[in-house]
């Protein structure tokens, strides 16, 4: 197996490296792990490419590559260029530093990177560990990632239907806050949403007078629905949320036949 490696972290992010096992444990000593990842830290770009401009991508070590620019571009960059003539059979972003559950997938540059690599007609996931106090102090806090991680993809692989036409699937996988052995199993859930948590802006003033504006994210730790992505990794459970790059509501869709 070929399997193309990034993340919206950057190319000396931690859980990079965590990625990188995992893939290689999929892959086997016959297989290739290719790494394309940012150059510099990505978060929160979401599926945004460099379409107005040029981005550099330089060779670091053997099949492992920096590009200036969003995970998007390096899954590009990745099939289109470095990978040219022996496409990956498998795209995997991540593991995340903190959780892409609920409305946090839509800003994510993770899913940005495997949304792209669907786009681009091949199986492909998304790794997020969502950090707590019974994680985030661990010498690993991405070991629940590290010690299921390549479980859950086989489990995956084997249970998705081959994919015919239209938006190609690809797959949201969120390890929940906890140390590797506490992890209680996997469960498929839906994107949840965490009432009364978003993001916002604070403005602050630097010393010479400009002004300047942070983003500023909300509560993690916010009680979803029961069964949704977040509530379930809230939990002790690892989620997979299955998701198509198209975003029509078709109920919505439906309802406004009338209009026609």
């Amino acid at each position: 197996m070929r399997i193309l490696v990034t993340n919206d972290d950057g190319i000396n992010a931690s859980g990079l490296a965590v990625l990188e096992h995992i893939a290689a444990t999929l892959a086997g000593p016959e297989g290739e792990v290719w790494t394309v990842a940012p150059a510099f830290e990505q978060s929160g770009v979401g599926h945004c490419i460099s379409y107005a401009h040029p981005s550099m991508i330089s060779e670091l070590g053997p099949r492992r590559f920096a590009a200036e620019g969003s995970p998007a571009d390096c899954v590009l960059a990745g099939i289109h260029v470095i990978l040219k003539n022996k496409r990956p059979d498998l795209v995997l972003s991540g593991v995340n530093r903190g959780n892409n559950s609920a409305e946090n997938a839509m800003y994510s540059g993770t899913l940005g990177g495997a949304m792209e690599a669907a786009l681009q007609d091949l199986p492909a996931m998304a790794l997020s560990q969502y950090f707590g106090p019974a994680n985030k102090d661990l010498e690993n806090p991405f070991e629940a990632a590290q010690a299921h991680g390549a479980e859950v993809i086989r489990k995956i692989l084997a249970a998705t239907p081959a994919h015919t036409e239209g938006y190609r699937l690809f797959h949201n996988i969120n390890f929940p806050p906890v140390a590797a052995a506490d992890v209680k199993g996997l469960r498929a859930a839906p994107q949840g949403k965490r009432p009364n948590t978003s993001f916002s802006a604070e403005e602050q003033i630097s010393p010479n007078g400009r002004r300047y504006m942070w983003i500023r994210g909300g509560n993690q730790h916010v009680a979803c629905a029961p069964g949704t992505d977040a509530a379930v990794n809230l939990n002790g459970d690892i989620s997979v949320t299955p998701m198509r790059a198209d975003l029509t509501d078709q109920a919505a869709l439906e309802a406004m036949r009338g209009l026609e």
